[in-house]
């Protein structure tokens, strides 16, 4: 396995283009990822009740749709509490690229980011499909396009591409994704897409991929908020010319691998941009009596707000960790318990059997004054472990969130 520069146009027949549109004031506002060959798709999709019209399609298109071929993004508005109105733009979104790459209507994935309940301005939009169009590139810089296009609050783009091998073929997973407020996720992120030209069933495409978020997307959070728009969407081309995957065997579990690194890669890029964060949170929780157990622990420290404003100032206040801990509903031992936190600048054990040990507060500042700091919650009773990411809480998350609209 080796690590690319690319995102989403690195696989073979993927091509990307991001514009401005005028969805937004300035910044670039729509994307469009285009297989040249039908794909197969997969995706996963927000939890939350309230979804919005092209997750609604998407989760259709998911179950009913034979290949996609496309994936249209716009950010600005996330088309949200938006009624039959916002159905109908959704629909006149798809059917406008469709059109233009001459190609079904339901082989066009949709998605929208943004503020909720505004209207998508579908005028705009319809006009900026043949731009969007003529613009599809398969260079690098045609992905970066399309991820700088779905951005809303992040500070940078997210992308990240790969390659491996599997019966001699060379397999390349791109990917890129959007997300820094309104994360914490019970299936995938905000606005996430992968493209790989492996060639396997639909079935395990999306096997794999339900899988996998329980790992990677679905262990970060920056504020406790799951967005009303939250899917992450594969496509799988096959042009890499690999003997189609159809079963559980080795060739399926390295493509599981593979994608759950650059899900990863993705996830703790989300989790480092939260609005307003000066650093990633790395939790690890073992020792636990299972996985489950370990994920409610790991994450329930993540979304402290007293464990995020104390990484913010470097203050090794432990007790609100192992507090974290307490309230999470999961059954342990807190005299057992130990902690230690690491960083470049160094490692320092906090808590030994639940009880502070006889370290350096200057120290203990030092390592968490690094730009990526990690936690590990030892339970000290059984084998299992879990990762989660989050980010510090800062003064300009409400300054952020205060003036989102204006």
């Amino acid at each position: 396995m080796k690590l690319i520069h690319g995102g989403v146009t690195a696989p073979k027949g993927f091509t990307a283009s991001g514009i401005y549109a005028g969805i937004k004031k300035k910044r670039k506002d729509i994307a469009l990822i285009y297989s040249s060959t039908p794909a197969i798709g997969a995706g996963t999709f927000t939890t939350n009740i309230v979804k919005a019209a092209p997750v609604l399609w998407d989760i259709k298109l998911t179950k009913e749709s034979g290949n996609i071929q496309a994936i249209v993004i716009n950010s600005g508005v996330a088309n949200a509490c938006t009624g039959e109105e916002g159905d109908k733009n959704n629909l006149l979104m798809a059917e406008s690229v469709a059109n233009e790459l001459h190609l079904p209507i339901d082989a066009v994935y949709t998605a929208s980011t943004g503020v909720i309940g505004k209207q998508l301005p579908i005028d705009i939009i319809r006009e900026s499909i043949p731009m969007l169009v003529k613009e599809l590139d398969d260079k690098a810089l045609a992905g970066t396009l399309a991820a700088e296009s779905i951005m809303t609050t992040d500070t940078y783009s997210k992308e990240c591409a790969l390659t491996f091998n599997i019966d001699g073929k060379e397999i390349t997973i791109g990917g890129m994704a959007k997300g820094s407020g309104m994360i914490h996720p019970n299936m995938a992120t905000l606005i996430g897409v992968i493209t790989t030209d492996i060639s396997i069933s639909k079935e395990l495409l999306q096997e794999a991929l339900s899988e996998d978020v329980k790992h990677s997307f679905n262990m970060i959070s920056v504020d406790r908020d799951t967005s009303t728009n939250d899917s992450l969407l594969v496509l799988a081309n096959g042009m890499a010319g690999n003997k189609a995957i159809t079963k559980k065997d080795d060739d399926y579990y390295a493509f599981c691998k593979a994608l759950n690194t650059v899900t990863s890669i993705l996830s703790k890029m989300i989790a480092a941009d939260g609005e307003g964060a000066t650093k990633l949170l790395e939790v690890t929780v073992k020792g636990s009596d299972c996985w489950e157990e370990a994920v409610i622990l790991s994450k329930s420290i993540i979304t402290s707000n007293l464990v995020k404003t104390a990484v913010f100032g470097n203050d090794a206040n432990w007790g609100r960790i192992l507090c974290a801990m307490g309230y999470s509903g999961v059954d342990f031992d807190p005299y057992k318990v130990d902690l230690i936190i690491e960083s470049e600048n160094g490692s320092l054990q906090l808590v030994k059997n639940g009880m502070a040990t006889d370290y350096s507060e200057e120290f203990a500042t030092k390592i968490l004054s690094a730009k990526e700091v990690k936690a590990i919650a030892d339970l000290n009773k059984g084998s299992a472990i879990a990762t989660a990411w989050g980010c510090d809480f800062s003064y300009d998350y409400v300054k952020i969130n205060a003036d989102y609209r204006s």
